[in-house]
């Protein structure tokens, strides 16, 4: 389904570009790129035939709010659109949060790599702050130049079509997709050594360090790093008999409730699946912890009784109870193919 958009306020900032609303002063910048020859035609509308034309298309990004400028050094190069998908074409996607992105960029600036700049940073606001759960971006066949600006981007094929433009012509069309999991997972690396220089975020999940020191050295530790910062992270261990289990799964508090628990829990699972026969989750019996493992395909499995009281030298809560017992759930691990 499409979700709601309202740019209204809000800048984004990229290593040469501003991301903003339109604004009334951005009117000759705006037809100075969108009369030139072979812009307009690259996402299917007519070069601008006057500034009262401009002028009307520039009303109509500021009244609907889901249209960013493209702003190099004050002056407005560009826009990227925030659009709504085709919901009768792609019926699959109705209880999912959608968005399909458009975008053009003055002949001046092309080969630069300001594009997927100005996209890798509109997809980061989409997903991070939106929460919308896919995007779509599609390109004409013959745009070779759009299509490698959504490959560098993360995009992947999904369909093909036939697009009716606005400058009468019908085009063939590439209709590229990616879902969050995906952009997530594509920020997935293994870390090799030091893994205590992430102890901040391992302490979100296990806050007493020498617990810690149990299980970090024998296992497998991941994290989530996006422009440098590290947004979640996973240990997982192999405890022997098919199992293989995540020791450790913790997100920094700014981005919590933005689908990287999850998705590092779908990414663990494809990983592992050929390797392992079950995925295992120790957790204290909380009501935040255990939903969550639940939500994403786990169920109980056997608990560790008066396992917090015995191995922690301070009492440990959460979700206003105290811990006492160790509560391992379990998913199987067939079937985990990728999306």
């Amino acid at each position: 389904m499409n979700a709601d958009i309202d740019i209204s306020g809000v800048v984004l900032r990229t290593e040469r570009l501003t991301l903003r609303p339109w604004r009334q002063s951005d009117l000759d910048d705006f037809y100075r790129y969108a009369r030139v020859d072979g812009v307009g035609q690259m996402a299917g509308w007519k070069p601008h035939e006057s500034i009262e034309e401009s002028q009307r298309i520039l009303d109509s990004f500021i009244a609907r709010r889901k249209t960013f400028a493209l702003d190099r050094n004050g002056r407005a190069i560009g826009s990227l659109g925030i659009e709504e998908y085709d919901e009768e074409r792609f019926p699959e996607f109705s209880g999912r949060k959608c968005r399909e992105i458009g975008y053009v960029l003055s002949r001046e600036y092309w080969g630069q790599g300001l594009m997927p700049e100005a996209v890798g940073e509109v997809i980061r606001y989409l997903f991070d702050q939106v929460g919308l759960d896919a995007i779509f971006c599609g390109h004409f066949i013959w745009n070779r130049q759009s299509g490698r600006v959504q490959e560098k981007c993360g995009f992947r094929h999904y369909a093909y079509g036939r697009f009716e433009t606005k400058a009468g012509t019908v085009e063939d069309e590439e209709f590229n997709l990616l879902t969050r999991d995906q952009w997530i997972w594509d920020r997935i690396r293994t870390v090799g050594g030091n893994k205590k220089q992430y102890l901040p975020l391992l302490l979100l999940a296990d806050e007493q360090e020498n617990m810690i020191d149990r299980y970090l050295d024998r296992g497998t530790m991941f994290v989530v790093e996006d422009h440098g910062i590290v947004k979640a992270e996973a240990v997982v261990t192999d405890e022997g008999d098919g199992v293989a289990e995540i020791k450790s799964l913790a997100v920094a508090p700014e981005f919590q409730r933005r689908g990287y628990g999850r998705a590092m829990i779908r990414f663990l699972a494809k990983r592992y699946k050929n390797r392992f026969s079950v995925l295992q989750a120790g957790t204290g019996d909380s009501p935040l912890t255990v939903p969550f493992y639940e939500r994403c395909g786990f169920v109980r499995h056997h608990a560790d009784r008066n396992f917090f009281p015995d191995h922690y030298d301070h009492p440990i809560f959460e979700g206003g109870i105290q811990l006492t017992d160790m509560v391992y759930l379990r998913m199987p691990l067939s079937g985990q193919d990728a999306e």
